[in-house]
């Protein structure tokens, strides 16, 4: 069950929602409208437990794995 990031076009107003079924209708929790835009979103990922050497940092720019962080 993902979880939705929306944009009601009638208020503005930005929220998040949990949706169980692609058939769910979305209401604005502000306004009431169904009038809304799926946002993009951005997620963070904790590493629990691994030390600094297992998860490299890039200080200077450039990575030494650059296929699990992708900044090069």
């Amino acid at each position: 069950m993902p979880i939705f990031e929306y944009l009601c076009d009638d208020c503005g107003t930005k929220f998040e929602k949990l949706v169980r079924r692609a058939d769910d209708q979305v209401l604005c929790p502000h306004c009431g409208e169904t009038h809304l835009k799926v946002q993009f979103s951005t997620f963070s990922a904790h590493a629990n437990g691994r030390s600094e050497q297992a998860l490299p940092s890039c200080p200077g720019g450039m990575c030494r794995t650059p296929d699990i962080c992708g900044r090069n």
